[in-house]
C-alpha cells in the first residue's frame, strides 16, 4: 500500500501544555488517545473500537540499511495514527513501499482500563519477499470486538532489505544481514510487550498468527534466541519453516543478486548507495535451485548466531517446546499457484507425469508417484493426481515434519488441521477448491472484507465461527477446543490426530497417510534454502 500522509501536530499549545493536544482534537468522538515511548498517537474510534494505523516501533531503516534497526527517535507533539504506513520495498501490489517501514497496525476495546486481554499479532505471507500487514482481509476489528482480544499487524524488512547474508562479503558488521527481517520482528514483539498495558493487553499472553511466510516466520522466531520468552503461543496456517538457507547458499545468492546490481563484492559502499528501486529490479535475478524460471529466493539464513539452527531440523526448537502450537493446511494448496492456468485442469495421463516433474518440488520418479495415488484415489483424473501431488510434495510436507517433530517432544501441545471445506456457491466447478489463503478471511471473520473468495452464505460464516473461536480460545487458554472444536485432540505420532475442517469439522486420524508414506521416502529440504 503507498504511504499514507503521516501529520504531525505541533504548535503553541503543545509546547506550553508538555504534550496536550489542542482542544479542537481532543474534543473530537472520533479520536483516541495514547501514549508510547515515541511520544502521544492519535487514533480513531469506530464502531466501539480504538484503532491506531502505522504505529513506528523502530526507526526509518534507511540509514542502516543490512543492519538491525534502532528505535524509533521520540517526537515533540501528537503523531496522527490513523492511515496505514509504508509497506517494506517489494515489487507487486504492495510496492513500491519504502524502507521507512517498521510500523504496525492495532485494534483495541480499550485503552488503559488494567485489562489482561490477550494479544494477537499476525505476521504476513507472500514468502519472505512481498506483504503487508495493511491487506483488508487482515483487518482485526472482528477479532478484536468478538473475542475481547487486542489485534496487531505488521511490516517488516523483506527479500534483500531483510535477508540478504552479506557477512563474507561485507564483514563482520553484516554478520547479522541475512536475518535482519527477523530481528524487525523481534523488535516489534519489544514494543508491544512494553505498551500492553497501555492498550489494554496482556504481556504475558501473546499469540502469534500467520499465514504462508507468515507461518513461516513464526516458525524461524520459535528457533532464534533473540525471541526467547516474547511470545506465548503460534499458530500457523499453510506455512513452514523446516531448514533454513545455510551460509555458503545465503553466500552465494547474495554474490548473484550483487552481479545483478553491477557491484563487485567488498563495495558495500556501492551497495549502500544504490537506491532502493534499484535494489527491488534486481530481485528478479533467476534462483538456481529452481527449475522454473522463479525469482531469487531471500530467507532466513542460519547464521550460527541470529538463528543458530535449523528451526525444526532435525528436532524441533526445544527452547519453544513448551510452547502450545497449532499447524495447518488447507486440503488444495496448490490451486492457488497453479490452478489459474488452465492446462493444469486438461492434464492427461500422457501430459501429467513432464508436469509433475517440473512441479512437485520433490525428487521421486512422477510414474512412481502417479502409479501411487491411482493406487489411493482410483477416481482422480490426472489433473486431481496433479494438484494433490504438488500439495502433497510442497507445504503440506513441511506441515508434517513439524507435526512429527513437535510430537516426538512428548508434550502434547500441538494440534492439526486441514481445511477441507470450500465455497460451493462460489466455486460450483471445484476449480480452486480449499486454496492457499483461504483460510484467512475465516479465522479473521472477515467473510465481507476485498479480497475474500469465502462468499458470504451461513455455511461460510459457520466454518468461520469455528476457526475463530477455535483461535480466540487458543489465545486465552493456550488451547483450540472450544463449541465445535470441542473434540480436537493434540497430535500424536500413533494416531496423528486431525481436524478436519468441512461443513461439520470432524476428527480423522492420518487423513492423509498414505501420501505421508509415500513422501516420507525422500528427506525433506525446504524449497529454496540449497
Amino acid at each position: 500500500m503507498p504511504m499514507q500522509r503521516r501529520r504531525f501536530l505541533h504548535g503553541a499549545a503543545l509546547a506550553v501544555a508538555a504534550g496536550a493536544m489542542p482542544l479542537a482534537v481532543a474534543a473530537s468522538p472520533a479520536h483516541v488517545a495514547a501514549r508510547v515511548r515515541g511520544g502521544r498517537v492519535l487514533g480513531v474510534r469506530e464502531d466501539g473500537i480504538h484503532v491506531f494505523r502505522g504505529l513506528r516501533y523502530g526507526a526509518d531503516t534507511a540509514p542502516r540499511r543490512f543492519l538491525p534497526a534502532l528505535r524509533e527517535t521520540a517526537w515533540r507533539g501528537t503523531c496522527e495514527a490513523f492511515d496505514y504506513a509504508a509497506s517494506a520495498p517489494q515489487a507487486g501490489n504492495d510496492g513500491p513501499g519504502s524502507e521507512d517501514c517498521l510500523f504496525l497496525n492495532l485494534w483495541t476495546p480499550a485503552l488503559r482500563d488494567g485489562g489482561k486481554r490477550p494479544i494477537l499479532i499476525y505476521i504476513h505471507g507472500g514468502a519472505y519477499s512481498t506483504g503487508s500487514g495493511s491487506d483488508p482481509l487482515y483487518d482485526g476489528a472482528r477479532l478484536c470486538r468478538h473475542g475481547d482480544v487486542v489485534v496487531i499487524t505488521l511490516n517488516h524488512r523483506l527479500n534483500a532489505f531483510g535477508y540478504l547474508h552479506l557477512s563474507a562479503i561485507a564483514g563482520p558488521r553484516y554478520a547479522q544481514s541475512g536475518n535482519v527481517g527477523q530481528l524487525d520482528l523481534v523488535q516489534a514483539l519489544h514494543w508491544v510487550r512494553e505498551h500492553a498495558h497501555e492498550f489494554g493487553g496482556d504481556a504475558g499472553n501473546i499469540t502469534l498468527f500467520g499465514q504462508s511466510g507468515g507461518g513461516a516466520k513464526i516458525a524461524t522466531l520459535m528457533a532464534m534466541p533473540a525471541a526467547r520468552g516474547l511470545f506465548h503461543r503460534a499458530w500457523t496456517m499453510s506455512g513452514q519453516q523446516v531448514t533454513a538457507a545455510g551460509p555458503r547458499a545465503a553466500d552465494g545468492r547474495a554474490r548473484l543478486y550483487l552481479d545483478a546490481l553491477g557491484v563487485q563484492p567488498g563495495d558495500t559502499d556501492a551497495l549502500l548507495r544504490l537506491p532502493a528501486s534499484a535494489l527491488v529490479a534486481a530481485l528478479r535475478t533467476r534462483d538456481p535451485s529452481r527449475t522454473e524460471d522463479m525469482a531469487l529466493y531471500f530467507g532466513p539464513v542460519m547464521d550460527g548466531d541470529t538463528l543458530p539452527r535449523h528451526p525444526f531440523w532435525p528436532d524441533a526448537p526445544s527452547q519453544s517446546a513448551r510452547i502450545p502450537m497449532v499447524i495447518g493446511n488447507t486440503r488444495d494448496e496448490t490451486r492457488a499457484f497453479l490452478g489459474n492456468d488452465p492446462a493444469n485442469h486438461a492434464l492427461g495421463w500422457d501430459t501429467l507425469p513432464a508436469r509433475l516433474r517440473a512441479q512437485q518440488y520433490v525428487d521421486i520418479d512422477p510414474a512412481i508417484v502417479i502409479a501411487e495415488y491411482r493406487r489411493l484415489y482410483p477416481h482422480y483424473t490426472p489433473s486431481e493426481v496433479f494438484f494433490a501431488a504438488t500439495t502433497a510434495g510442497r507445504s503440506w510436507r513441511g506441515a508434517l515434519e513439524e507435526l512429527e517433530a513437535r510430537a516426538r517432544d512428548g508434550h502434547h501441545n500441538t494440534w492439526a488441521y486441514q481445511l477441507d471445506w470450500y465455497p460451493r456457491d462460489v466455486d460450483p466447478d471445484g476449480r480452486m477448491r480449499a486454496f492457499h489463503t483461504l483460510d484467512i478471511p475465516l479465522v479473521f471473520d472477515n467473510l465481507e472484507q476485498p479480497g475474500a473468495r469465502t462468499g458470504t452464505s451461513a455455511m461460510a460464516q459457520r466454518v468461520a465461527d469455528a476457526m475463530r473461536d477455535a483461535l480466540l480460545a487458543f489465545a486465552r487458554n493456550g488451547d483450540p477446543r472450544t463449541g465445535a472444536t470441542q473434540a480436537w485432540a493434540p497430535y500424536s505420532l500413533a494416531h496423528r490426530e486431525t481436524l478436519v475442517l468441512a461443513d461439520t469439522p470432524r476428527m480423522q486420524d492420518d487423513p492423509r497417510g498414505g501420501e505421508r508414506r509415500l513422501y516420507a521416502r525422500v528427506p525433506f529440504v525446504q524449497r529454496g534454502t540449497f
